[in-house]
């Protein structure tokens, strides 16, 4: 009887990835500068500088925030942000109450137009699986530690909606510009395994 194959029989992800590429390529289905210009589209012009600039937006304009909340796709269009795996965006927002964290269980369904690629601990199946079901332990294992009396709601992205966080405004941010802002805004905390720190 043949033994299942063990992950640590499969050559790395990097390495089936430019094998699968060069028998793309081999076969004529696509051209490799096509491929080159999606991913540099993705790691540099589609990155989380997009959704970083929607959340500093949202936290100087009051209308556009409420706009957000209430359509997020919709309003985030309006800076011109869309495109595949941005149709259906839907912003949940951080209080000092609730904290919001994002997830897909069954694959890695993400806003790209707004993050850009995913991480690799967002698709990995222990972050898929924990953030569900002990999310508190495995967010301080991040480096997160949320307040005991702060509710953490956990959602599950899929090819219907994608979340995306509003962190909250951090304290004396008040006389920093609409970029300004935007530098200091990480794609983990519109993740929500993390929270915008100033300095």
């Amino acid at each position: 009887m043949t033994e299942n194959p063990r992950p640590t029989d499969y050559p790395s992800p990097q390495l089936r990835v430019e094998a699968l590429e060069a028998l793309l390529v081999e076969r004529g289905l696509v051209k490799p500068e096509m491929l080159d210009g999606f991913i540099n589209r993705y790691v540099n012009d589609v990155g989380p500088m997009n959704g970083a600039k929607v959340v500093a937006k949202a936290w100087v304009d009051p209308d556009f925030r409420k706009r957000l909340i209430e359509s997020g796709t919709e309003a985030i269009k309006e800076l011109g942000f869309e495109g595949p795996q941005g149709e259906h965006i839907v912003v949940v927002e951080n209080t000092a109450t609730v904290h919001n964290v994002v997830v897909c269980t069954l694959c890695s369904c993400y806003p790209w137009p707004l993050l850009g690629l995913p991480p690799d601990w967002y698709k990995d199946p222990a972050y898929r699986s924990r953030v569900v079901r002990e999310p508190r332990k495995l967010l301080g294992e991040m480096g997160l530690d949320l307040a005991d009396e702060v509710e953490i709601q956990v959602w599950d992205s899929s090819a219907e909606n994608r979340y995306f966080v509003l962190p909250n405004r951090p304290k004396r941010t008040e006389g920093l510009s609409e970029d300004e802002l935007a530098a200091i805004i990480t794609r983990d905390a519109m993740v929500g395994v993390a929270v915008v720190k100033v300095g």
